[in-house]
């Protein structure tokens, strides 16, 4: 290699980093033994951040745009002006390429369930995932509290961390939000805007900021999922004793249909037993002759020798429900409690007619003098006076 050359690539330096592994945040531009030549240019594209590094110091971050690389706006000194040690500058330099856009559809997810307090079901235990997108804010910050000296950072290296916020400030979000479960899936917007907001000072912190965030799914353990579907079921089937003979005629049907089935000649025996028992009260009470007359004398005495068909037992109906209560006094909330824990609470002084109250399937809070179930508990205690004239 001539003089020519040698001065020209003391000369002549381009500094530029592009990427298409999509998920690299930082990168240094590698150089032997770190050495940046007077007068190089550097080129930083949009969705980049260059972090100047000099002697181990950060020296300044340059934001998009095209830099020439001098002594007389930047802090180094370059190989020309160190002749004596033969074009060997003892000053070394790095820099570090940030990458600035958002790394999307990163997922998160709740590793063990939350526990949370449910005005219906009570403590129950919820799980959730989703996803959200980060970028960096900072460049300057997030090289010198997470990335220091590595020569390329990923996204995965810190993806772990950021889940573990994200699911924390979740778990403390739910727990205190006060949301009811059966009304978590209309909310899921707020609950994600709720928890970006309070993730985004600890982010910050590291020079990362998280501009969106999604809650997939709230899902429920499975037991109560079956309860929520038989309740489901049963309000859909609505009269139960309506239902089970619906059910059980249509059971005969598709038996009484199947070729050489054994069930379907028993089931359409017993079909014909039942229509032979319905008609028989009607055909003693009234049997015409083949020209219209009534039956004879003796006809009819046998007929009233008949035994009359004992009538099926009729089922109870279902005890009722017994309805558990909650009370609200200063903004917070107590119970569950039995009516007769209010009954006692009412002796006491700790329950009067104003205190509001709530029981599932109550449209709001009311006064407890305004319920009728409760309005006997305050009959021993005299009404309030009414007002002066």
């Amino acid at each position: 290699m001539g003089i020519f050359d040698f001065l020209k690539g003391e000369f002549i330096d381009v500094i530029h980093w592009t990427d298409d592994s999509r998920d690299t945040m930082v990168w240094r531009f590698e150089r032997e033994a770190h050495e940046i030549k007077y007068g190089a240019k550097l080129t930083v594209r949009e969705g980049q951040a260059a972090v100047f590094v000099h002697e181990g110091q950060l020296a300044d971050v340059f934001t998009p745009g095209l830099y020439m690389l001098e002594t007389n706006n930047m802090p180094v000194m370059t190989t020309l002006q160190h002749w004596d040690h033969g074009f060997q500058s003892p000053f070394k330099s790095e820099i570090y390429y940030v990458n600035t856009t958002r790394f999307n559809n990163l997922k998160w997810g709740t590793k063990n369930p939350i526990i949370c307090g449910d005005p219906e079901f009570g403590p129950v235990r919820l799980r959730a995932f989703g996803s959200y997108s980060i970028r960096v804010a900072d460049a300057a910050r997030f090289l010198t509290e997470i990335v220091c000296t590595d020569g390329e950072f990923t996204m995965d290296e810190i993806s772990f961390q950021i889940r573990n916020i994200i699911v924390q400030e979740f778990s403390r979000a739910v727990a205190g939000s006060g949301i009811p479960v059966l009304d978590m899936a209309a909310n899921t917007a707020d609950l994600g805007k709720l928890v970006a907001a309070e993730i985004a000072p600890t982010l910050a912190e590291y020079g990362l900021m998280i501009p969106e965030l999604y809650i997939e799914n709230i899902s429920l353990p499975p037991a109560v999922e079956q309860a929520m579907d038989k309740r489901t079921q049963m309000g859909i089937v609505g009269d139960l004793g309506r239902y089970t003979q619906f059910a059980a005629a249509e059971a005969m049907e598709a038996a009484a249909t199947t070729p050489n089935s054994g069930m379907g000649a028993g089931l359409g025996m017993g079909m014909g037993m039942a229509m032979a028992q319905q008609m028989q009260p009607q055909a003693a009470g009234h049997q015409p002759g083949p020209w219209g007359a009534r039956p004879a004398p003796a006809a009819a005495a046998s007929a009233a020798h008949v035994a009359p068909q004992q009538a099926a037992p009729i089922a109870p109906p279902p005890p009722p429900v017994e309805h558990v209560w909650h009370t609200a006094e200063n903004g917070t909330t107590s119970g569950p409690f039995s009516k007769a824990r209010l009954g006692r609470m009412a002796q006491e002084g700790g329950l009067t007619r104003d205190t509001h109250v709530w029981t599932p399937g109550q449209d709001g809070w009311m006064r407890a003098g305004d319920v009728t179930e409760l309005a006997q508990l305050f009959t021993i205690l005299p009404p309030p006076p009414p007002p002066a004239a």
